[in-house]
């Protein structure tokens, strides 16, 4: 789903609410994310799930399997997603 039909949707819900004030409503949330994110906070939304950072850790040896080259692998930061127990059980009814 794009960000152009979210909109829409949350128009057709609450259409007293004029369109760019629901863009800039998605664009405060996402942003708030993002913020978080990079300060190594993590973001809970009830009923929907967990977003955090997981730092990888370095391999000082790794193959490239296309060359079979020695390559070092630095650490970094990869997002993860938690789903909630109840988004878990609505996707497998």
């Amino acid at each position: 789903m794009s960000k152009p039909e979210i909109i829409l949707k949350l128009k057709s819900k609450h259409p007293k609410i004029d369109k760019k004030s629901l863009e800039n409503i998605y664009d405060t949330f996402f942003s708030q994310i993002v913020e978080s994110l990079l300060n190594k906070r993590s973001i809970e939304i009830r009923s929907f799930g967990t977003f955090f950072v997981k730092e990888i850790k370095e391999k000082k040896q790794a193959r490239n399997p296309k060359t079979g080259e020695t390559i070092y692998v630095p650490k970094r930061n990869k997002i993860r997603f938690r789903a909630s127990k109840k988004l878990k059980e609505l996707i497998n009814k």
